[in-house]
Order: structure tokens, then C-alpha cells, then sequence
């Protein structure tokens, strides 16, 4: 009821998208990726960093949620990684709380592993038995999931 500042509430949420193309020989890529979510998951626990990525063919597409600076810090780190190349930032900004919440980092695989939330079919991505995805969820995977597909077939 009464005028509250927009800094009153909990820590304005940053979120940060991009899309890479994924440099890991295909070979060594279910070992690699493994290693890499492991440490993504625990550093980014540390920082208070949520999001998904999402894995299609050759193709990376993350999105990152919490304070500013850590996911500056932390894209800084991705872009100087030689997984990664051709990295694009598909949208940045402040985001209306986390959409992602609960995940450290989930991995949506659509050619491969089980997700760690989701479950990947040829077809779409369904609901895990534990959690499905919410709609604010489900809305910004389907960004992440044409980022992938439009440049996986524009090449």
C-alpha cells in the first residue's frame, strides 16, 4: 500500500543468454561434459548462479540468473574458453526474479543424456517424473532451444 522503492525487495535478478558452438571433439564430448557440470554446478552454487543449458548437435545455448556481476565474470571466463566459439549473447538484462531458481544448473540435452530436470525427446522436451517445468521456464527454453536450431541449420 504504501510507495516502496524497487531496491526494497530481494536482489534484482540479472539474466544473461547466449549461444555457442560447442569446439569438444564428439569423441571426448560425454566425458568433457561431465567434468564441466560438475564444476559449473559447484562454482556456480558458490556465486548463486541458476540456469539451464541447453545441448544440440554442435550447439550450446545457456542461460545464466543472478547478481550482475558474477554473470559478467563469469561469461567473461566462458567467451576466453576453446569449448566454446562463436558465442552470441541472444538477450541480457534484468529479469523479474529467477526463472530458474532451483537449478545450479540443469542440463537440458536434446541428443543424448538424461536431463538433470527435464527429460529430451525427438519430439520436444517433457516434464521429468520429479518436476516438470514451470511456463516461465518452458517459455525461455523454447528461446534457448530456436537459438540452437536456427544457427544449427543456418550452417
Amino acid at each position: 500500500m504504501g510507495d516502496e522503492a524497487p531496491t526494497s525487495g530481494p536482489e534484482s535478478t540479472f539474466r544473461l543468454m547466449y549461444r555457442s558452438r560447442n569446439m569438444i571433439p564428439a569423441d571426448q564430448r560425454k566425458t568433457e561434459l561431465g567434468m564441466l557440470f560438475s564444476v559449473a554446478r559447484s562454482n556456480n552454487k558458490k556465486q548463486q548462479i541458476t540456469g539451464a543449458l541447453l545441448i544440440f548437435g554442435d550447439w550450446f545455448a545457456q542461460v545464466l540468473e543472478g547478481a550482475e556481476a558474477p554473470i559478467r565474470a563469469l561469461f567473461a571466463t566462458i567467451e576466453q574458453d576453446p569449448r566454446h566459439e562463436n558465442i552470441s549473447v541472444i538477450q541480457s538484462g534484468t529479469a523479474d526474479g529467477r526463472v530458474f531458481s532451483r537449478w545450479s544448473m540443469a542440463r537440458v540435452s536434446v541428443d543424448g543424456e538424461p536431463d538433470i530436470r527435464l527429460i529430451a525427446h525427438t519430439d520436444g522436451i517433457a516434464p521429468a517424473m520429479n518436476r516438470g517445468a514451470t511456463p516461465e521456464q518452458e517459455a525461455v527454453l523454447d528461446v534457448m532451444r530456436a537459438a540452437t536450431r536456427d544457427d544449427a541449420h543456418a550452417h
